[in-house]
C-alpha cells in the first residue's frame, strides 16, 4: 500500500499559518513593471467596488523574479486576485492590464462567477489595434480564495498493478444526476460518486479504477456564454490546483468533498485517475477574455506566432507552451499536490501530444515537461495516461510517448469497430486482441495500451450500434460539431426501433463488443453508462449539455451482469494479463504449444494469406493453466466452427456467450474436442480446456 506525504517546500501562490498571516508568491512576469494581490474583504455588486471592498498590497520581486509579499490578520475564505501593471504590446502577445482581477494560477479554491464576457476583455474594439480596456473586471469575474491550513491524505491506496488495472471512465454529474439511491442532495457531486451504492456497483463490474472527467475549476468559453451554456465537461480550465465548486455538496466545501471521495474510493479498493487539460486554458484566443495567463505574461504562458497570435494545436483557441519554465512549473506542481494532499493515483492526459511539442515543435518523447514528469520522484509512481493526438496530423502520436507512460489505443477501438461491423483486414483485430506489439514493443509492455471501444468523445456503445450518422443538432452547431469517423453501424434501422429483430442484434453487438474489450491484452477502460446501454440519442460530443442526454439512466443495468462476467473472467486468466507480449511461434514437432494461435473455423493456422483480407471468423487459443478458446463471429448467418484438438485438449467447457443477456451459456456441459459446433451469426464465445 502506497500512503501520501506532505512536502514542506515553498509553495507557489497563497500559504495562510495558522496566525493568519498570508504568504504570496506569484510566477515570474518577462513584462511586469508591478504586480498587486488584492484581497477582497468586501461584497461587489456589479462593476463597482464596495465601500472597503478591495486592499491591494504591492508585492516585491525575488532575486528569481518571483513577485513575493505578506499580509497580516487574512481569514480562510477571503477573496483574493493579481493586478499586474506594464506595458501594452499586442503584436508581440503582450496585453498588461491592470484593470483586470486575475485568477492566481496557483490558486487551490476559487470563487464568483465568469459574468460578462466584455468586461473581461484587456481591449477595447479590436484586439490588436483597439485601446486599452478601462473597465474593472472585479464583480464580473471569477477570483481565487484564501483556503485554510489543510491536513495530510495519509490513508493506504490500492496501488492495482498495471496488469490487473480496468478503468471505468465517468462524469462526476453525469454518474449521478439520475441515481435513484443517491439523496438528492449528493447527486452530481464528489459525495455522489462516493456513495455506498455507486461503489457498491463499481466494485461489483469488476473495475479498479475510476478515471474522471475533469474536476479542476473551469469557466465557460465566449461561444457557449454567447447560447447561455457551459462546457459541461469541464475542458476550459480555470484554475489548476482548485476542485470545481459546482461538483461540492455544500458550497465551499469542495477541497475537503473531494478528499472525502477519494479516501471513500480507496476503502473499497478503487482508485481515483484524474483527465487533466494542460494543452490549453478557458481563455481562448488573443480575442479571449483576460482571466489569469495572458495578464499576466502572455508570451511566458502560450505558444504564440511572430504576430502575437496564438498558435492553435488544439482546436480550442490557445496551446500552453510546454518550453516554458513557467508552465513546467505549473504542471508539476499541480500534479503533485492533486497526489500528496488530495488523494489522487494518476492522471489521463487530455491531448497529450502538445506537451511534446514545446515552441510549436514537432513531437519528442524527450521534451523537458514529458522528462519532467517521467522523472518527477512522485509523479513517476502514479498511472501517467496520454491522449496521444492533438488537433493536428503531426500530433499524432499513438505509441510515440516513453516508457512511464500508458497511451489511448486509437487503433485498438477502430480495429474492434471494424471487426464487428465487418469492415478490415483480420491482422488488425488479431494484433489488437494479442496487445497491440507492433505499437508498443520493445520499450512497453501490453498495459501500455488502453483499449477502448467507446470514450466521452464520441458514441455511447448503444448509440454506436443504432446510429449510422451523428445527431448534434442539440448543441446549437447545425450538426457541423463532433467527428465524422464514427464506424458505427446501426443494425438496419437508424435511431430508435420496435423491430425485435433489430433490438436483438444491436444488444449482441454490445455484448460482442464489451466481450473483446475484457478479453483482448492490454489495460481495457469502459465508458461508464454503458453497462447501463445508455444512449445519447445520437449525439457524439455532449460537451456542452448538462442534462439527461448526458445523465446516465440507471433504469436499466441489462448490460451490468454481462460485464461483471467478462471481467471476472479476465481476472481468471492470467495470460490476458500478462507484462510481456505474446511470442506465439513454437515447435509443435517436439510438443511445444504456443501461447497464443489464430485459427480458421477448420481448426487451420491462420498464415500469411489470411493476414491482409477480412475473415468474418476467427478462433483464439491463449495457453493457460485452463487453456482459453475464443470465437469471434462476425457474420450474418450461422458458422460450423471445430473445436480443436490437436493441441492436447480433450474437452471444452462453455464460460460465456454473447448469445445471452447475462453472458452464461445454455449449457456449461464440456464438448470434447474435435467436435463441430453451430456459431450464430454475431456471435463471441468463449470455451475453457476440461
Amino acid at each position: 500500500m502506497r500512503t501520501s506525504s506532505h512536502s514542506g517546500t515553498d509553495r507557489r501562490g497563497v500559504r495562510l499559518a495558522e496566525d493568519g498571516t498570508l504568504s504570496v508568491l506569484v510566477p515570474a512576469t518577462t513584462t511586469a513593471e508591478a504586480v498587486e494581490v488584492c484581497l477582497l474583504d468586501g461584497r461587489r455588486s456589479g462593476a463597482e467596488l464596495d465601500p472597503g471592498g478591495e486592499r491591494r498590497i504591492e508585492l516585491v520581486p525575488d532575486e528569481a523574479g518571483w513577485w513575493r509579499g505578506t499580509v497580516p490578520d487574512v481569514a480562510p475564505g477571503t477573496g483574493y486576485g493579481l493586478r499586474v501593471h506594464g506595458p501594452w504590446s499586442p503584436a508581440t502577445g503582450v496585453r498588461t492590464n491592470p484593470a483586470k482581477l486575475l485568477v492566481d494560477p496557483w490558486a487551490r479554491q476559487v470563487g464568483g462567477r465568469f459574468i460578462d464576457l466584455d468586461a473581461a476583455l484587456a481591449y477595447s474594439g479590436d484586439p490588436f489595434t483597439g485601446a486599452v480596456s478601462t473597465v474593472d473586471s472585479a464583480g464580473h469575474v471569477p477570483y481565487a480564495l484564501v483556503p485554510a491550513p489543510e491536513g495530510i491524505v495519509g490513508k493506504d491506496r490500492p496501488d492495482v498493478p498495471w496488469r490487473d488495472t480496468v478503468l471505468y471512465e465517468t462524469h462526476v454529474r453525469d454518474l449521478t444526476m439520475r441515481h435513484p439511491e443517491v439523496p438528492a442532495e449528493l447527486r452530481g457531486t464528489f459525495g455522489g460518486v462516493a456513495h455506498p451504492a455507486v461503489l457498491e456497483h463499481l466494485t461489483r463490474l469488476g473495475v479498479t479504477t475510476v478515471e474522471l472527467l475533469p474536476v479542476f475549476a473551469n469557466a465557460p468559453e465566449p461561444s457557449l456564454m454567447a447560447r447561455g451554456r457551459r462546457n459541461h465537461w469541464g475542458y476550459s480550465t480555470l484554475a489548476y490546483l482548485a476542485p470545481e465548486p459546482r461538483y461540492a455538496a455544500v458550497p465551499g466545501r469542495e477541497i475537503a468533498e473531494f478528499r472525502a471521495m477519494a479516501d471513500a474510493l480507496h476503502a473499497a479498493g478503487l482508485e481515483l485517475v484524474l483527465d487533466v487539460v494542460f494543452n490549453h486554458s478557458c481563455e481562448g484566443g488573443v480575442d479571449g477574455p483576460s482571466l489569469s495567463w495572458r495578464g499576466l505574461d502572455g508570451p511566458g504562458w502560450y505558444q504564440l506566432g511572430p504576430d502575437g497570435r496564438d498558435i492553435d494545436f488544439t482546436g480550442c483557441g490557445n496551446t500552453f507552451d510546454a518550453g516554458s519554465p513557467l508552465v513546467t512549473a505549473l504542471v508539476v506542481d499541480c500534479l503533485r499536490y492533486w497526489v500528496t494532499e488530495m488523494g489522487v493515483d494518476g492522471f489521463r492526459f487530455d491531448l497529450a501530444s502538445t506537451l511534446g511539442r514545446p515552441g510549436g515543435s514537432g513531437f519528442s518523447r524527450d521534451a523537458p515537461l514529458l522528462v519532467a514528469l517521467a522523472e518527477d520522484p512522485v509523479l513517476s509512481q502514479v498511472k501517467l495516461i496520454a491522449e496521444p493526438w492533438d488537433c493536428t496530423g503531426e500530433g499524432y502520436q499513438v505509441g510515440g510517448f516513453g516508457p512511464v507512460w500508458a497511451e489511448w489505443n486509437g487503433r485498438y477501438r477502430d480495429g474492434a469497430r471494424d471487426f464487428w461491423r465487418g469492415h478490415g483486414a483480420v491482422s488488425e483485430i488479431v494484433t489488437r486482441l494479442a496487445g497491440s506489439s507492433d505499437i508498443y514493443w520493445p520499450r512497453r509492455g501490453p498495459a501500455a495500451s488502453v483499449n477502448f471501444v467507446t470514450a466521452h468523445d464520441g458514441f455511447t456503445l448503444r448509440d454506436l450500434v443504432s446510429y449510422d450518422h451523428k445527431h448534434n443538432e442539440a448543441n446549437g452547431e447545425d450538426n457541423r460539431d463532433g467527428t465524422e469517423d464514427n464506424r458505427s453501424w446501426n443494425c438496419g434501422v437508424e435511431g430508435p426501433s420496435t423491430d425485435p429483430a433489430v433490438l436483438s442484434l444491436r444488444e449482441r453487438q454490445m455484448r460482442n463488443l464489451l466481450a473483446t474489450l475484457g478479453l483482448s491484452a492490454g489495460t481495457p477502460m469502459l465508458l461508464g453508462g454503458d453497462e447501463l446501454g445508455h444512449t445519447q440519442h445520437g449525439n457524439n460530443n455532449v460537451y456542452c449539455l448538462d442534462d439527461e442526454t448526458s445523465w446516465r439512466d440507471w433504469s436499466s443495468s441489462e448490460l451490468t451482469g454481462f460485464v461483471s462476467r467478462v471481467l471476472a473472467l479476465r481476472r481468471s486468466v492470467p495470460e490476458l494479463r500478462r507484462d510481456d507480449f505474446f511470442y506465439g511461434h513454437s515447435d509443435l514437432a517436439v510438443g511445444e504449444v504456443p501461447d497464443i494461435v489464430w485459427l480458421a473455423e477448420d481448426t487451420r493456422e491462420l498464415g500469411a494469406e489470411d493476414w491482409g483480407r477480412h475473415r468474418e471468423t476467427l478462433v483464439v487459443r491463449v495457453r493457460s493453466a485452463s487453456s482459453l478458446l475464443m470465437v469471434l463471429h462476425a457474420g450474418t448467418g450461422p458458422v460450423d466452427v471445430q473445436l480443436p484438438a490437436w493441441l492436447g485438449d480433450p474437452a471444452w467447457v462453455p464460460e460465456l456467450t454473447s448469445g445471452t443477456a447475462d453472458g452464461a451459456p445454455d449449457s456449461m456441459e464440456p464438448v470434447a474436442a474435435g467436435s463441430v459446433v453451430t456459431v450464430p451469426g454475431r456471435t463471441f464465445l468463449v470455451f475453457r480446456s476440461a
